[in-house]
């Protein structure tokens, strides 16, 4: 499409248009300027017509001082739901990550606190990106955190719900989580680096090795439990719906002697405790 000749005043949605285009281009703000998105709307030659320079900036520093602030501000938005991935980054490194990230995955809402829902599909569709493995698990922990931090509150199982369960009833209920709980599986052992940010030591080097969790929100606090296999997947059979008595018995057949069986009813007995649960359906 030809650009029109720039009329004395522009219009609102030209302008407004037109510094959308330069403040989020990835290169620097002369490159904005005259990127092609831009010169649609104002030429880069007109440029002195709708910014006026000022006694110690050019007008193009001047549009600088926007363009800087934009990828600034998402950074510290990344930042806030990715504190491990930046603290295993680097400074230098996490501001690479993300600037290819947002010219993926640009805001396209009024808030930027779902910018950073793509991160562990971005680390998929970049292999190339070193530890991308890694980085994907990683991030698919931080962002179930993130989360579960936001969910909507949900009332937790009580004494009196327990106890209005007949013995003979109990092998056909089923659980209804709480909203605030993600179940996890991951390929690598992300746990110690969240560990090593907490108590600021430096983040061990990723390791291969399957590991599983709970992530959940308890009285305002995200909390988490390490899971074993067998864990893992008796409460995902819960939280999928599956009726309790079918679920302990798949569990139970898991297992290689009565002893390991005794550890179902207390995984159960915790779950219920750490109010994992919402409801009783039967």
């Amino acid at each position: 499409m030809s650009r029109e000749a720039l009329p004395n005043r522009p219009d609102l949605g030209r302008l407004q248009r037109w510094m959308q285009e330069v403040v989020v281009h990835p290169g620097t703000v002369e490159e904005a300027i005259a990127s092609p998105n831009a010169e649609h709307e104002i030429a880069a030659d007109d440029l002195s017509k709708i910014v006026r320079p000022s006694h110690s900036m050019t007008a193009a520093e001047r549009v600088g001082v926007y363009h800087g602030m934009y990828l600034m501000r998402m950074e510290e938005a990344l930042e806030a739901d990715y504190p491990v991935i930046r603290y295993h980054l680097g400074d230098h490194q996490f501001s690479h990550l993300v600037r290819e990230y947002v010219q993926s995955y640009p805001s396209r809402s009024y808030t930027l606190n779902r910018l950073g829902d793509h991160l562990p599909r971005f680390f998929l569709d970049r292999p190339e990106w070193d530890q991308a493995a890694f980085l994907h698990d990683l991030a698919r922990l931080e962002l179930a955190m993130t989360e579960v931090f936001d969910e909507r509150e949900t009332p937790v199982l009580g004494a009196e719900d327990l106890e209005s369960v007949g013995p003979e009833s109990w092998e056909h209920v089923r659980l209804r989580p709480i909203a605030a709980l993600r179940v996890l599986a991951f390929k690598y052992s992300v746990i110690p680096h969240l560990s090593a940010f907490h108590d600021d030591r430096p983040t061990p080097a990723p390791r291969r090795r399957a590991s599983w969790a709970a992530v959940y929100r308890r009285d305002y606090s995200v909390l988490r439990l390490e899971l074993g296999r067998a864990e893992h997947d008796l409460l995902c059979d819960l939280v999928d719906g599956v009726p309790l008595g079918d679920a302990l018995a798949t569990a139970a057949a898991a297992q290689k002697s009565a002893r390991h069986q005794q550890k179902i009813f207390s995984w159960f007995r915790t779950w219920i405790s750490e109010g994992l649960f919402s409801a009783i359906r039967t």
